[in-house]
Formats: C-alpha cells, structure tokens, sequence
C-alpha cells in the first residue's frame, strides 16, 4: 500500500492501518489516552511564539509540527496523542498564526518562519529534529532539510507545498486585488476565506468548527492586516529553489496526502516523490487537504513508521 524508494512511477493508496503490524494497530487505541499538554510562549527577538509541548522525553529524536497557511497548531490535535513514546513533541503556532504574535513587519515567507524555527530549536536545546509539515508547513520542512540538514534528522510532507504549483488560484486573485483588499471590511475577507478553508475538508461539521479556530486571528481589522501580510509572503518562487536541491535530501522523507485535495493535487506529491532519494509515498483515500485532521490514525501510523526509518 505504500510506494519506497522515490523513482518509482507508480503511486500508492494508504488505507487506514492497512500496512500497520496488529501491535501498532493496539499502541494507537491504547495511546488514546488524555494526553499532559504543556502550553508556553517563547521570545525569538522580539517576537514571541506560542507552542505545546508533549509526549515523554526519552531515546528517540524530538518531533517539531509545522501547520500552513492560514491555520494553526491546532490542525495537529488528533494526531500529536498518538505519536509514539519515548519522543519530545513540540507543536509549534508559526509567527502571526494561532497565538503567537502579529508579524509586524518580520519576515513570514518559508525562509523567515524556518529561520524562526532554527532559533526555537537553539532555545529549547535541541540539537537535531524530525519535522512534520502541513501545507506551508511542508514547504518550511523542505526548507530546513536542504538549508540546515545537520538539525534535521528526517522529514514528513503532509500535503505540502512544493515547486510552482501553488498558491491555489483563488489566493493568487486575493493577492492581486491587495490593493482593494485592504479598505475592504475585514468580514467580508474572513468570509472568503472561510468559504475556500471548507473546501479543504470531506466532513463538514469538522471542517466548520476548524475553520472558526483557523480564522480567529485574522477577525479583526488588524487581523485583516496580518492576512494580508501573509498573503504576500506567498511566494512559489521559494519552493522553486527547493525543488532543484530536493535531490540533495538525505534525511528520511515520507510523502502522506489526501486523495482529493482541491488546492495541491497528488501530482504535486507524486513529483516529490520522484524527487527525493529514498522517500515513501502515501496517497491516503476519501480525504482532501486536511488530512492530519480527516485521518488522523492513518497519519500517526504512518509517523510510526517513518520513526523506525
């Protein structure tokens, strides 16, 4: 069910617990269990980010979770319980998202959020990780991967952002309509927003009741503002630069997705594949962009994996 080796033309579908040995299948049930999470904010020059921390220290590499755009840490909620034992889990609000602070002016494109995460990690004295990205979260993955390989020990892209195919159409039109954007009500912008958000989601109560949390920030005037810097920093180019070095991977990669997802299609996930040494691919059914939230099982199962590697 899942496709090794990067290379290989052939894409694969990961139904749930399909390729899990039946211990694992009982780890997750059992780690199912409240989970003792630590919420804290941390100064990085000035700005300070909000992130939870979780699991049980222990022998194996600590594990950073990275959302995209325009969510929060909170798109990690179902998965982070069931991650292994024995690791140090840090679930990071990435700067201007969730609760950390309004960027004022810092630098929010992949490079400023992944030199953000550099310094976390310096802070919280960890010296290697494994990253889990989402969305843009991916692209700040493939970003440390390839810039700071010595801090990074493997890497799994969730629907993840890469090469030229992104932004999605609607927000390359809200970017060129910045100029109207900004005197225009900011409901009228958190209305858009909340309309395309939903089309990421199967479940629409789920997708109803994530999106209000995802959107809370930006449900101000000021918060217009900080959505539009967002917006801005939204630059394919970035992950244009990646994809030319993708080949100089050599941490661990795995590649998860959800089968429909409107905003980056399976092509995207299966290119990556082809072009990251060693990488697994995994096409997760009947699941669109949040897939982490829709299979959270699978995802963890998937992680459990990738941890062994």
């Amino acid at each position: 069910m899942r496709e090794a080796g990067g290379g290989s033309p052939q894409s694969q579908v990961a139904k749930p617990h399909a390729t899990l040995a039946p211990q694992l299948h009982r780890a997750l049930r059992a780690s199912r269990l409240p989970l003792l999470m630590r919420g804290e904010f941390v100064d990085l020059a000035g700005a300070r980010l909000y992130y939870y921390a979780a699991g049980t220290r222990g022998s194996g590499e600590p594990l950073i979770f990275l959302h995209g755009f325009p969510t929060s840490s909170h798109v990690w909620r179902d998965v982070v319980p069931l991650v292994p034992d024995g690791h140090r889990v840090v679930v990071v609000d990435l700067l201007g998202f969730g609760r950390s602070d309004q960027p004022l002016g810092r630098d929010v494109s992949i490079k400023g959020h992944a030199d953000r995460v550099v310094q976390l990690l310096d802070s919280l004295r960890i010296e290697r990780a494994a990253i889990v990205g989402h969305d843009v979260g991916g692209g700040i993955a493939q970003h440390l991967a390839i810039r700071h390989p010595t801090r990074t020990s493997k890497i799994c892209l969730i629907n993840s952002v890469a090469f030229s195919n992104w932004p999605t159409r609607d927000v390359k039109m809200a970017k060129a309509s910045l100029p109207l954007t900004r005197h225009l009500p900011f409901t009228w912008i958190l209305g858009i927003l909340r309309s395309d958000l939903q089309r990421g989601y199967v479940e629409h109560e789920r997708g109803h009741h994530s999106v209000d949390q995802y959107v809370k920030p930006f449900a101000t005037p000021e918060g217009r503002d900080v959505l539009v810097e967002h917006l801005l920093a939204l630059d394919p180019s970035e992950t244009v630069a990646l994809g030319t070095r993708l080949k100089d991977i050599v941490a661990p990669t795995a590649i998860v997705w959800g089968a429909h997802d409107p905003f980056l299609p399976t092509t995207i996930a299966r290119e990556l594949h082809q072009a990251i040494p060693g990488s697994t691919l995994d096409i997760v059914p009947d699941v669109r962009h949040f897939t982490p939230e829709e299979a959270p099982e699978t995802v963890a199962g998937i992680i459990h994996q990738w941890l062994a590697r």
